[in-house]
């Protein structure tokens, strides 16, 4: 019948002075300084070479299991105490055993720390159902970031283009002044930048309907940069399409049945020198009405020039001739701080 060698602390033989901790089952890497004298004396030498084990006297613990073997060998059947150590060369076995000793029991302390060690650690690695844990993952805070705050405009004039004030021509780089009782319609026949007067009439024509005031910006398309030849061939343009056939072929006044110029004089347009001409014509149906045609070079680009055409219903008393006067002496350069009116009211 064999016993089980119960935890104790038991001479250690390869370090004497020593005793070494038993769990129960192996040897384990903790030591003392033994209270009970050398323990060698205690234990008989084992034996020099391998063979079978060996049951130790009534008193002792398992059999040495012999060299190159680790932990108890079975009880012997007279009764159990300490376990032996692994065979290892005493004091008396010749010369150079105590380095012997002391390098074995070092190796055998290590392997004991290292078997811990990795215990420990697989140990912790699970968590209580067994399965490995999750890894944690520090994750620092980002660091704020600082977005730049515009600063708003100081400025008390408003944006051209949102001032219902103001007409912009952005591809000319010009601006023209909105009258009171004008508008700037989202989109129109001639689809260039344009302003008309807000209510609108059946045409004299009775084929569509009409509107008293118009005026519109566009780039001069022709090979000719002098502002005089270019009004001049451009009133005739003008004319024809407010009065004698539109751009979808309607005569809505009838067309025109003759012209009288009233006005054609060099002037200065955007800071610029440009030139005007004015007709005033009749038509087959209706008042008839008043052309004019204004050329100057752009403030921008390689300055090709700008036409601005202006036509008036005649026999309208909100529509006067000054009033043309007044919409060209308020076309200014785009950016310019005083352009086309801004802040001021443009009356008949």
């Amino acid at each position: 019948m064999s016993y089980a060698t119960p935890p104790g602390w038991y001479p250690d033989t390869g370090t004497p002075g020593l005793e070494r901790w038993w769990d129960g089952t192996a040897w384990t890497a903790h030591t003392r300084p033994s209270t009970a004298g050398p323990a060698a004396s205690h234990q008989p030498p084992a034996p020099a070479d391998p063979g079978p084990a060996q049951s130790a006297p009534a008193g002792f613990g398992p059999a040495d299991p012999g060299p190159g073997s680790f932990g108890p060998a079975e009880a012997a059947p007279a009764g159990f105490g300490p376990p032996s150590l692994p065979h290892q060369r005493g004091p008396h076995d010749g010369s150079g055993g105590g380095n012997r000793t002391k390098i074995l029991a070092i190796t055998l302390s290590g392997v004991l720390v290292l078997g811990t060690a990795v215990t420990g650690v697989i140990l912790l690695g699970r968590d209580d159902g067994g399965t490995p844990a999750a890894r944690t993952t520090t994750t620092s805070a980002p660091a704020p970031v600082t977005t730049p705050t515009a600063t708003p405009s100081t400025s008390d004039e408003p944006d051209p283009d949102e001032n219902p004030a103001v007409l912009v021509d952005q591809l000319n780089g010009v601006t023209v002044p909105v009258p009171e009782g004008w508008e700037k319609p989202r989109s129109s026949s001639s689809d260039v930048p344009t302003i008309r007067t807000v209510q609108s009439y059946d045409c004299p024509g009775g084929s569509s309907f009409c509107y008293h005031g118009t005026v519109t910006t566009h780039t001069a398309r022709s090979a000719e940069t002098d502002p005089k030849a270019l009004a001049e061939a451009d009133i005739t343009t003008a004319a024809d399409l407010a009065y004698e056939e539109d751009s979808l072929g309607r005569r809505n006044h009838g067309g025109i049945t003759s012209h009288k110029v009233l006005k054609a004089e060099q002037l200065s347009v955007a800071g610029r020198v440009g030139y005007l001409v004015r007709w005033q014509v009749t038509t087959g149906k209706g008042p008839g009405g008043y052309v004019q045609s204004v050329a100057f070079p752009s403030s921008v680009g390689s300055g090709t020039p700008v036409i601005v055409r202006l036509v008036f219903d005649a026999d309208v008393a909100e529509l006067p001739l000054s009033l043309m006067d007044t919409i060209t002496r308020g076309v200014r350069p785009l950016g310019d701080g005083t352009s086309g009116g801004v802040g001021a009211s443009i009356s008949p």
